[in-house]
């Protein structure tokens, strides 16, 4: 070896062992330090390191010894995000079992991570696929179930047919399961949700209070929690010759005179009737079901419709209108339901030109003239054209006006939206934390109590068809904790990023009885923002 080469293996080694024998990057509770929570995200054990890593990790561990140097008290954390389907498939790949596979990864990137000297606390280590974890995720679980947070329902959802799992809307990919490449189906199950969308303006406001965030991604999330303030009207449409109400959401109110058709999600009550008699409209709702339900999809994907044969009326013009079944409406927002106006909306003018149906302006960049609209829909300012009583009236002036008369008439209500919906935690394979529920004949469903957890996964896992805990007829069998006669586990096991939603408070007291230390997390959170 070159006398001038640097013998980094021999230097390296020597100062690992000093600061292991030494305990110097140990995170302990100093109040007469300033304290600096250092966290990157927990990688997924997959096998190895690759440069992604390294670049954020190393950029920790700068800011890391950077802070220690100025005399600040760190605790710079590491673990595994454990669970989810990539660990389940490559176990059924080598027929091994999940639990084998991961740990196997966890200590081939545990060395990894060791020789590259990171500073991190290896005391505060954490794994989401260990009980001693997911058996906390359990607790959290009741805790919200207790105060009804979570609650379970009838929902259509993604269904991967391949993984026979269900995914969410952004892991449908251009109609396909973003690992399996399978055409995604729709499908009805019973589902745990988390009440996220009860914190949506609570979010919008705590957003303000982020300070150095990109704005890009304040932006992302506010269009994410999408609040739009709106008028829900009560159309009539007749069903066998029967007279209903078709409840709209619009954000414009005052383009009313202007619709000249309405459209319904392929999810809407009356879409889902129809099918049910009529196969083209079946088969045109599983098209759109294959379609993904992303905005992202949505956004990019061609509008198309199928007209029901149906007529719905607009309440102030006693005009009928063709009723659409689309695949741009989405039951998640809104009511599932709109009127098009296609003079005024670019995506409804696409679709009105599509299916050769009437453009009517009701806005005009000048009082008293009434433009035609050809190839792009007019979406500015302007005065009030076609419309009754507000011609000539500016659009901020025309709507309270229609919103005032709506009311009145009590045809409908103003209201306010937000895009943001409940998060469906249920997922149907083995490899995640099982949710710690029992169905009873006599009880109902019944909250396993907090003594008896953590309820671990079955340990006999078959990597030919067992990829679903449905399977495991002897794990399934259990007592009923109220009345103590027979009764079944639930199947479903909680969503990867349930488990990864908490981490890094857990890392702040990791051998803690209970869910959070509450001493240690007062202390250490929240996260520091550099």
């Amino acid at each position: 070896m070159n006398k001038n080469t640097y013998p980094f293996r021999k230097i390296e080694k020597k100062w690992q062992n000093y600061w292991n024998t030494n305990r110097t990057f140990k995170a302990e509770i100093d109040t007469s330090k300033k304290k600096y929570y250092i966290l990157e995200m927990f990688p997924y054990p997959s096998g190895n390191l690759h440069m992604g890593h390294v670049r954020n990790y190393t950029i920790g561990d700068i800011v890391s010894r950077f802070k220690k140097l100025q005399g600040y008290n760190i605790l710079h954390p590491m673990g595994w995000d454990s669970f989810g389907l990539p660990a389940e498939n490559a176990a059924i790949k080598e027929e091994s079992a999940p639990g084998k596979w991961t740990n196997n990864n966890i200590a081939n990137l545990k060395k990894q991570l060791v020789k590259f000297g990171f500073s991190y606390d290896w005391s505060k280590e954490i794994s989401s696929c260990d009980p001693n974890y997911y058996g906390k995720e359990q607790e959290i679980f009741l805790t919200f179930l207790t105060n009804n947070l979570i609650y379970r329902k009838s929902s259509y959802v993604n269904w991967d047919p391949k993984e026979k799992t269900v995914l969410a809307n952004e892991q449908v990919i251009d109609g396909r399961g973003w690992r399996s490449g399978e055409i995604v189906e729709k499908k009805k199950l019973n589902q745990w949700f988390v009440k996220i969308s009860d914190f949506s303006e609570e979010l919008l406001q705590e957003m303000k209070s982020l300070e150095n965030w990109p704005s890009k991604v304040k932006h992302m999330q506010k269009n994410w929690i999408g609040k739009s303030h709106g008028l829900e009207v009560s159309f009539s449409v007749t069903i066998n010759n029967e007279q209903k109400k078709l409840n709209i959401f619009t954000t414009r109110p005052e383009t009313i005179f202007g619709a000249t058709f309405c459209g319904i999600s392929i999810d809407h009550l009356i879409s889902r009737e129809l099918s049910k008699e009529n196969i083209l409209i079946k088969e045109f709702i599983n098209h759109c079901s294959r379609l993904g339900t992303s905005n992202e999809s949505l956004s990019k994907a061609e509008k198309i419709g199928i007209d029901t044969g149906l007529k719905v009326t607009n309440p102030l013009l006693d005009k009928d209108l063709p009723l659409y079944i689309t695949n741009f409406v989405i039951m998640d927002y809104g009511t599932g339901a709109i009127f098009g106006c296609p003079a005024h909306d670019q995506r409804d003018l696409e679709f009105a030109k599509k299916y050769e149906l009437d453009i009517t302006t009701v806005i005009s960049k000048e009082n008293g003239s009434i433009p035609v609209i050809t190839d792009t829909a007019y979406a500015e300012d302007g005065y009030m054209v076609n419309s009754g009583f507000l011609n000539g009236l500016k659009i901020r002036d025309a709507r309270p006006v229609i919103e005032q008369l709506i009311e009145r008439k009590n045809i409908g209500r103003i209201v306010t939206k937000y895009k943001l919906r409940d998060w469906g935690i249920s997922r149907q394979r083995y490899w995640g934390c099982p949710i710690p529920i029992v169905h009873c004949t006599y009880c109902g469903t019944v909250p396993v109590p907090k003594n008896l957890l953590p309820i671990k996964l079955p340990k006999d896992f078959n990597s030919k068809n067992n990829t679903n805990l449905s399977y495991y007829k002897e794990w399934i069998k259990t007592e009923c904790p109220k009345c103590k006669k027979d009764a079944t586990r639930e199947t479903d096991t909680l969503d990867t990023f349930f488990a990864s939603s908490w981490y890094f408070m857990r890392f702040c007291s990791p051998n803690s009885i209970k869910p959070f230390n509450e001493e240690e997390t007062n202390y250490w959170l929240p996260v520091t923002n550099i």
